[in-house]
């Protein structure tokens, strides 16, 4: 029985990929190892969203080579996708496959398998306006709570500083349809909570006809019986609408937790960026929002660095950002990415520049989530616990993105219970289940 071992870079949508390609191979009769075994296929899952990415992609598919000269090394994803002839030049790499075909990925990896000549065989596409979707079954994974579910790909907007719209391709979706199925698959392998997760989620539908929206898609999953949460990946504010609001209001399944990235505070910098708001409209996005559910964590991204940001731009970010009250901020120095517009715009800020302002800002990070932290205190919520760390905390989810440790004799994994949460402690909160 041959073995395979998978290694996956960069963000949730990789990992839901590999996840899937990880469940066609056990399908397949493969049996899958740690990365670190022996194995007779490798396959690595690439990220290029970050020169830091791109980086580690290529450190990783060496160390796959060394691991086993004689084995079949696999490249997928991102960075094949937007370099293939770098990749396929990298000496032991037998094939590659973008952000599509993996579908059929055990069939392609057997054939590769049968071919005497050692010639990298390169079977990137370009990705076109009627690349379909690829429906595959969601993968599990036994060690967790919450499962991934892929239900959009690709994105249209070029944000000047992304490299993902030329390395996913244009918008696709997952039909309602197949929505369902999947997730009526994953609450009868046991999990209590799907992560609906695509490369621009607000966008689902959009590239249809008359298509559903993410609405339509949060009420399909919803539909599900035994499901007890449903959350949502990162997505714009510009589209999180009324009827978005009024499930999550309306149903206490629907978490109310939001990742809205901000990427930059001060208005010339977004026009820069070509990004589709500015801060009047975002904060009035977050107002709204704030309103309707009251109770909601909103989380963000921020890129520090941008190419013509100047001292002034930067403080006003900053200022921004500690204004809109956010529980977490996910702070990133600029990284350029050949092939996009902002590689080639003048005033490049050097990366000491751009690390001092990464503390600054994680500083702005740290202010704003001990205060979200500390609002907490006192309140009573539902937990999902994850698992029991080293030093023998339970730790788990609430329903707003928190995290909560406790300390208790009982196996509360994949349990959902009422917690009075205490104190602010470590990156969380300490909390007491309340018998109810």
């Amino acid at each position: 029985m041959a073995k395979i071992a998978f290694y996956t870079l960069g963000c949730k949508v990789n990992q839901a990929d590999t996840a899937s390609m990880e469940q066609l191979f056990a399908q397949a009769g493969y049996t899958i190892v740690p990365f670190t075994e022996q194995a007779d296929v490798y396959l690595v899952n690439t990220c290029v969203v970050t020169n830091m990415g791109q980086s580690k992609s290529r450190k990783i598919i060496h160390r796959a080579v060394r691991n086993n000269p004689d084995a079949l090394v696999v490249v997928t994803g991102c960075y094949p996708q937007t370099a293939p002839e770098e990749v396929a030049a990298i000496e032991g790499v037998d094939l590659i496959i973008g952000n599509q075909d993996r579908k059929n990925i055990v069939a392609l990896v057997a054939e590769a398998g049968k071919r005497q000549e050692k010639k990298t065989a390169n079977l990137v596409h370009e990705l076109v306006k009627d690349s379909p979707f690829e429906n595959m079954t969601a993968g599990v994974d036994a060690k967790m709570t919450r499962a991934f579910l892929k239900i959009q790909e690709g994105c249209n907007q070029f944000c000047a500083y992304c490299i993902i719209p030329y390395a996913r391709g244009p918008l696709r979706s997952r039909s309602l349809g197949s929505i369902t199925a999947e997730v009526e698959h994953l609450v009868a392998q046991g999990y209590k909570e799907v992560v609906l997760i695509g490369i621009h989620l607000g966008a689902y539908g959009k590239e249809l006809p008359k298509g559903p929206k993410l609405a339509d898609a949060v009420k399909a999953a919803l539909a599900v019986k035994g499901l007890a949460r449903l959350r949502l990946g990162s997505l714009e504010s510009i589209e999180v609408d009324a009827e978005l609001l009024q499930l999550m209001a309306s149903d206490k399944r629907f978490c109310r937790h939001l990742h809205l990235p901000l990427q930059a505070g001060a208005d010339k910098t977004l026009k820069a960026m070509h990004r589709p708001y500015d801060g009047a409209k975002f904060k009035a996005l977050l107002a709204n929002i704030r309103k309707q559910i009251p109770d909601i964590s909103i989380t963000t991204d921020l890129i520090v660095g941008f190419p013509g940001e100047t001292e002034e731009d930067f403080a006003t970010s900053l200022h921004f950002a500690g204004e809109c009250g956010f529980a977490k901020i996910h702070v990133f120095p600029y990284s350029l990415r050949k092939g996009t517009p902002a590689a080639t715009m003048s005033e490049q800020i050097p990366a000491e520049v751009k690390n001092q302002r990464v503390e600054a800002a994680e500083a702005v990070d740290a202010k704003g989530h001990q205060a979200f932290l500390a609002s907490l205190v006192g309140t009573e919520t539902e937990v999902l616990w994850e698992r029991k760390n080293k030093a023998g905390f339970w730790e788990g989810l609430t329903g707003n993105y928190q995290r909560v440790y406790l300390l208790s004799e009982r196996d509360l994994t994949g349990k959902i219970t009422n917690v009075k949460l205490e104190k602010v402690f470590e990156d969380g909160l300490r909390g007491v289940i309340i018998e109810k």
